[in-house]
């Protein structure tokens, strides 16, 4: 049950750092690792990066901690867990210390990163949905490696994006009211005793051409009429008297392409609605003679020749993910060859008059932090195998042309996606009208028997 939590850093980088690379809580540093930086020296290349920034902001550094359920995952497939989702995170575009603390009952991971990319230099935009983007980003890690993943509601101070969206809308002064109005309905007789139970539950209802209500704390009225076609005076005293039932909507997908049958038999919607019912009736048709249609396009006259297509499809779709995952992982090699080439070529006059002068110490103390940048660089560099400093703009040119790569790559897998979503969607129609006229057939040699 992987927990994730995200907070900025804006003062004491160095400490943040420290505390998180503590020997005793990461098995003697053996659970520390870095990305674009070493974990030694984050703190001054964070700090030489952020010189550059395009943007204003107090924002250092953001500090990413992912908790695990006690006893669920070992230290090293933790760290691993965390080292991808800070990849998922920073998108190989911004420094990263990672650190596994195993010195409490539970194992977690701090993932520290550099507000500033240093890629463009541009800041990190710390929000709602990029949260819930980690979050999601996070449990996915955790499903694919067998691990369980946070409830919503259950236990968790966060949030699902799913939550949020809902919460949006639900926790609303409109949500609030539709949901009060949709509960009262079926227990009123009348327009004017919803009103007195609106009022009763804390409603102050200001009566007129169009019925208002205020909600405890509210500031302004909400006209019932503008909670949407349900809930004017009217609608709403025909859905009293059973005369009208709430509008069901149809899913958003149903406006285009091929979507998946409804189950009327078992669904919720359809014994408590008989105008839901009536439209699921009419959408099966509709999406039944769609699949038709898509089956005789692609010439797909046999089951197993769907079978067939799907499993190309899904080739593909995995082909391109692989080739996607290589080029994002050259772009990430990339940027930091980039990030250290231009760091040594920057701090090279520096480092080169320190090699010179007599009074070394004296000089490093007031040239420190370029030294131990230029220094950073070397050792990177030459961990790269790079004994030749290569052409920066030549670099940057090969930079561009794969992330022109990438974006195309991108969006052929995207298609792809799309069209394994429709293959699926197209089976599982098949297979529920297959399963329904086996029924159908069960049925009429009941009766004959």
């Amino acid at each position: 049950m992987a927990v994730t939590k995200i907070k900025p850093i804006k003062s004491t980088l160095s400490k943040a750092l420290d505390y998180i690379q503590n020997p005793d809580k990461t098995d003697e540093k053996m659970l520390v690792s870095s990305f674009g930086c070493s974990y030694e020296t984050a703190d001054i290349e964070f700090e030489y990066t952020l010189s550059q920034a395009l943007q204003k902001g107090n924002n250092l550094a953001f500090h990413l901690i992912q908790s695990f359920e006690p006893g669920e995952v070992d230290y090293e497939n933790a760290h691993e867990i965390g080292r991808q989702l800070a990849d998922a995170v920073t998108k190989g575009q911004h420094e990263y210390v990672l650190t596994t603390h195993i010195d409490k009952g539970h194992v977690h991971n701090h993932i520290i990163f550099c507000a500033v990319n240093f890629v463009d230099h541009h800041k990190y935009n710390s929000n709602k949905r990029s949260y819930y983007g980690i979050r999601n980003m996070s449990d996915k890690l955790c499903r694919e490696n067998g691990l369980s993943v946070v409830i919503p509601g259950k236990g968790s101070k966060g949030k699902s994006y799913a939550e949020y969206q809902a919460e949006k809308t639900g926790t609303s002064w409109k949500g609030k009211l539709k949901i009060a109005v949709d509960a009262l309905i079926p227990q009123v007789s009348s327009f004017e005793e919803l009103l007195q139970r609106l009022q009763a539950a804390g409603y102050e209802i200001k009566p007129g051409k169009y019925v208002s209500c205020r909600a405890p704390g509210q500031e302004r009225f909400t006209r019932l009429k503008t909670l949407g076609a349900d809930y004017t005076e009217e609608a709403i005293r025909e859905r009293i008297s059973g005369k009208r039932a709430r509008t069901a909507k149809a899913p958003r997908a149903d406006r285009g392409g091929v979507n998946l049958l409804i189950d009327i038999e078992n669904s919720i919607k359809a014994a408590q609605s008989k105008g839901y019912e009536q439209w699921a009736k009419i959408h099966n048709l509709k999406q039944a003679a769609k699949t038709m249609n898509f089956l005789t396009e692609h010439k797909i006259e046999q089951y197993a020749d769907l079978v067939s297509r799907i499993e190309e499809v899904a080739a593909e779709s995995e082909q391109a993910a692989d080739a996607l995952k290589n080029v994002e992982k050259r772009l990430a090699d990339m940027a930091v060859l980039i990030k250290n080439v231009s760091t040594y070529q920057k701090t090279k006059p520096v480092y080169d008059a320190y090699r010179k002068v007599k009074n070394k110490e004296r000089y490093r103390a007031g040239q420190e932090r370029a030294i131990i940048l230029h220094e950073a660089a070397a050792r990177s560099l030459k961990a790269a195998g790079v004994s030749k400093l290569p052409n920066l703009a030549a670099l940057q040119s090969e930079y561009e042309a794969l992330q022109a790569q990438k974006e195309a790559l991108y969006s052929d897998y995207g298609k792809l996606k799309k069209k394994v979503r429709e293959y699926d969607v197209i089976k599982q129609n098949i297979d529920s009208i297959l399963q329904a006229e086996k029924q159908l057939e069960r049925g009429k040699e009941t009766e004959r028997g």
